[in-house]
């Protein structure tokens, strides 16, 4: 039913749908509405359309482009409101609005800071050479400033049985703290539990990154023993996922290292096991920094066959 707008549903726990023409709205809107349901929560659609520039101020400058505008606003929430009502059998209440703001990336930023919801989903797709070396893409914009979980979708989820991917970083080279790990885990069990899926636990390392971080640490010229640190990397990195594994309650038989760069291991990993779901984490990045690519999930979301769930560390 369509009934509230965002603004309503900001006293609720609701998750905010981004919908967009070019990234399969339907898909994006029905996954939505399962996991709304599934939660108990309400959803908001926002519309997005980047081929429609700014409806106001200085860029209209006769009545008859207002008028232009208007039927444009017009014939988007309309357009909206329909995708609103074709999900309405999901039993969940459903908000319908458009996005005006432009850039839309700080628009959809600023949204989300008003209305606090539990999950942003988003429809993905690949990214040009162009839009990851300037990053205006709206996706980048999410991932690096989106406060809460942000769910990207690629295809249709299985909301029975799917395989997830918690992917960790036990040594905790990149991460903030040592919590991300912990909550990446919780957020893929709990998605598995509501759908009856498995979770598996993934964790690749670089053993040449590593023998040459204990080259490093040698204060005077030495043979290193190659072989010999890089089985004692492997063990330490296992030893770690295996605690954390059991501190998860993940079994042996569900928990994976592999050696490897990330961004090759990971989704190649994903289509071995025909995964559903990838949950991962990142850190929000300001100023010059939102310049740099400079996190695995940044690096790896084109590659990934599935879907990806960015999860932040808390602040």
């Amino acid at each position: 039913m369509v009934a509230e707008d965002s603004e309503a549903m900001s006293g609720k726990r609701h998750i905010l749908a981004i919908v967009e023409p070019e990234n399969e709205p339907l898909i994006v809107a029905r996954k939505a509405a399962w996991f709304a349901r599934v939660n108990g929560f309400g959803l908001t659609l926002i519309w997005c359309d980047a081929d429609v520039g700014p409806l106001d101020g200085p860029f209209l400058v006769s009545n008859a482009a207002r008028d232009i505008a208007t039927q444009i606003r017009a014939a988007q929430q309309q357009m909206v409101e329909e995708l609103a009502e074709e999900i309405d059998d999901e039993g969940v209440p459903v908000a319908a609005q458009v996005l005006e703001e432009r850039p839309i990336g700080d628009g959809l930023l600023s949204m989300i800071d008003r209305s606090m919801p539990a999950f942003v989903f988003k429809g993905t797709r690949y990214h040009d050479a162009a839009e990851r070396s300037i990053f205006v893409d709206t996706d980048w914009h999410l991932m690096r400033g989106c406060s809460c979980p942000l769910w990207l979708v690629k295809r249709k989820f299985r909301e029975e049985r799917p395989t997830i991917v918690a992917a960790v970083d036990p040594m905790h080279t990149h991460d903030k703290s040592a919590a991300l790990d912990t909550a990446i885990v919780e957020h893929a069990k709990t998605i598995a539990e509501l759908a009856g899926g498995d979770v598996h636990l993934f964790h690749s390392y670089q053993p040449m990154a590593g023998l040459a971080a204990a080259a490093n640490r040698s204060f005077k010229p030495v043979t290193l023993a190659a072989e010999e640190i890089i089985d004692e990397l492997r063990e330490e990195h296992q030893q770690k996922l295996n605690d954390l594994a059991a501190s998860c309650g993940i079994d042996a038989k569900h928990t994976h290292q592999l050696s490897g760069v990330p961004r090759e291991v990971l989704p190649a990993f994903a289509r071995s096991i025909k995964a559903d779901l990838v949950v991962m984490g990142t850190q929000a990045r300001w100023g010059i920094k939102r310049a740099v690519i400079g996190s695995t999930a940044e690096r790896v979301l084109d590659h990934l066959p599935c879907d990806t769930l960015l999860v932040k560390p808390a602040v």
